[in-house]
């Protein structure tokens, strides 16, 4: 079995991968995750996610590499990681009452072959209508300063919803776990 790596820094992606239980590694890469002129987040999130997968085949030439991005958005409007708590309030205010779809791109590349996998699975979140008081218990309670969109659906950030709906309920989480198999049984990698 080729080796596998995990392009990602991502703790949520890195235990995503493990329940798998194939061997893997995970490596940083380095891109610039600014959307380009002109390309919808669909286009943001497939895009970075193979260019986060390239950015690391140069040092492991013999491997499959998987690179993830996702775009959470309303519209064009987009809504990336917070960083801070101001941020999350405000991204949790727009959101409340509305639905917003987070768009996962993944990329499984073959880097002894060249061979490229590439998809794109959105996922439709609706937020309830939140009061100022549920924003802020919520980020009181769970850290989702990481998390594009501020809310953290595999934890607490499950009560801010109404609905999900989607292929795969660990794209939402940032790694498409059914794609990813269909991906890896196409490159000779044996799963149940």
């Amino acid at each position: 079995m080729p080796r596998l790596i995990l392009a990602s820094t991502s703790p949520y992606r890195r235990e995503l991968l493990t329940r798998l239980q194939v061997p893997f590694e995970t490596v940083a890469p380095d891109v610039d995750e600014l959307p380009l002129a002109g390309e919808t987040p669909a286009e943001t999130a497939e895009r970075l996610a193979e260019a986060k997968a390239r950015a690391v085949a140069a040092s492991f030439p013999d491997c499959l590499i998987i690179g993830s991005d996702q775009v959470a958005h309303i519209g064009e409007r987009r809504f990336g990681k917070p960083g801070n708590r101001p941020n999350a309030v405000a991204q949790l205010r727009t959101m409340s009452g509305k639905c917003v779809i987070f768009h996962t791109g993944l990329c499984l590349l073959n880097a002894a072959t060249g061979r490229v996998h590439l998809r794109g699975i959105p996922t439709e979140v609706r937020f309830r209508e939140l009061s100022d008081t549920e924003i802020a218990n919520y980020l009181d309670r769970e850290d989702a300063l990481n998390c594009a969109g501020s809310a953290r659906s595999e934890g607490l950030g499950i009560a801010l919803l109404e609905y999900l709906r989607g292929d795969d309920p660990n794209a939402l989480v940032g790694l498409p776990l059914i794609a990813l198999c269909d991906m890896l049984r196409a490159e000779g990698i044996a799963l149940p």
